[in-house]
């Protein structure tokens, strides 16, 4: 039996996490949970899976939460960051990490350091730290087994073959809500409808990054730094059934595709019992009830967030960490109705050529270039005023 503990357990991987392992008793016991401020959610996470620990956001959550607890054995209760960072390294064999955004990194590294397995469902964590996560797991035995959809496919197809065998890897994009949408329509879309994702259930934060397409560009770094393929030898192919989750192209001109039903459930699942699969997680895809599957190349000059990301992981440094910095803020003001949907993209680029590049070497390091970054964009939003950002196409 698997010890598993959930950074972010009341998110949304983090609740389909929790439903994978209650239907597999046998295979699965929970040992810690690190939540936010949803004190209720996580309560009823407490009393359905009796974990030894868990963590809340801050204090002020620590009694609300215990009193909720009356008349069961009440975990030890922690808070903050110094209590999801224990929960990470707390006695488990895998540390599903989900905890949403920069915030993640911190546990997500400490639960490498620590060598446990990481099934690693926080993009955030490679993006801003690739190199000193990669090189903890190196020294630690950790394992980063890829939650994405994206990445658990190329984890598959792949299966430990060398990079030299490999002339290419392929993304592949639902698209998101406005893939078709004409781009003049772009300055009218609201949060409502940015955050309603055609294919999967994911939090809000995930869904503009989806409808932006800057997900891909962060899923591309990502990508980079678990499989070791420079991030020119990474693509995006458009493919809105979301049937086929990833493709790699060999050097011998071999195409090997991963295909299954768009369900969270199945990369969660083969996060948590590899080397092993589940059976019976889910239904197989029926290639002849689905008919055609429709492949394009993604619009860059529509959706210019992703080669924005590609070029910050080209520069290196501190800037891919400043990317996602300066992205939760503008997805944050976005959904606070503060600047508009082509406003994000537009930001991001201004904030990247306002920060200079810097060298990570330390977990300080990405903590100090995501600070000048939030701060820089959160000047800009200030300065410029939505109806600024929103037309800013030049220098700042």
């Amino acid at each position: 039996m698997k010890r598993v503990s959930i950074l972010g357990s009341t998110g949304s991987v983090g609740r389909q996490t929790l439903e994978v392992v209650r239907r597999y008793p046998e295979r699965f016991r929970v040992v810690a949970l690190a939540a936010g401020k949803n004190v209720e959610l996580l309560a009823e996470q407490i009393r359905r899976t009796r974990p030894s620990l868990v963590s809340v956001a801050d204090a002020s959550s620590v009694d609300d939460l215990a009193r909720r607890l009356d008349g069961i054995p009440k975990p030890e209760i922690l808070h903050g960051e110094a209590g999801a960072i224990a929960v990470a390294r707390a006695e488990s064999d895998v540390v599903m990490a989900s905890m949403v955004g920069a915030a993640g990194l911190p546990p997500t590294l400490a639960a490498v350091e620590a060598g446990r397995d990481v099934a690693l469902a926080n993009k955030e964590v490679l993006v801003m730290a690739g190199a000193l996560v990669t090189a903890a797991a190196a020294k630690s035995g950790s394992r980063l087994l890829p939650v994405d959809s994206e990445h658990c496919a190329l984890h598959q197809v792949l299966a430990g073959r060398p990079a030299d065998q490999v002339k290419r890897l392929v993304l592949t994009a639902s698209g998101g809500p406005f893939l078709d949408l004409p781009q003049s329509e772009f300055a009218a879309i609201t949060p409502e409808r940015a955050i309603k994702h055609p294919r999967w259930d994911m939090g809000a934060k995930i869904s503009i990054d989806s409808s932006t397409l800057l997900n891909k560009g962060f899923e591309m770094i990502e990508a980079a730094w678990l499989f070791g393929i420079p991030i020119d030898r990474i693509g995006i192919v458009v493919h809105p059934e979301a049937i086929v989750h990833s493709l790699v192209d060999f050097v011998d001109g071999s195409t090997i595709a991963q295909l299954g039903l768009p369900d969270m459930a199945v990369p969660i699942g083969y996060a948590l019992s590899f080397p092993d699969r589940l059976a019976a997680l889910v239904p197989h895809a029926n290639l002849a009830e689905l008919g055609t599957l429709h492949f394009r190349e993604p619009d860059h000059a529509r959706f210019p967030a992703i080669e924005l990301a590609c070029a910050a992981m080209r520069t290196g440094g501190s800037a891919p960490a400043a990317l996602v910095a300066a992205d939760d803020v503008a997805v944050d003001a976005f959904l606070r109705h503060l600047i508009t949907f082509p406003a994000i993209t537009t930001l991001l680029e201004n904030v990247l050529r306002a920060e200079p590049v810097r060298p990570i070497t330390t977990l300080a390091d990405v903590r100090a270039a995501a600070a000048s970054a939030r701060a820089t964009a959160e000047r800009l939003i200030s300065d410029l005023g939505s109806t600024a950002v929103a037309a800013s196409t030049g220098r700042i």
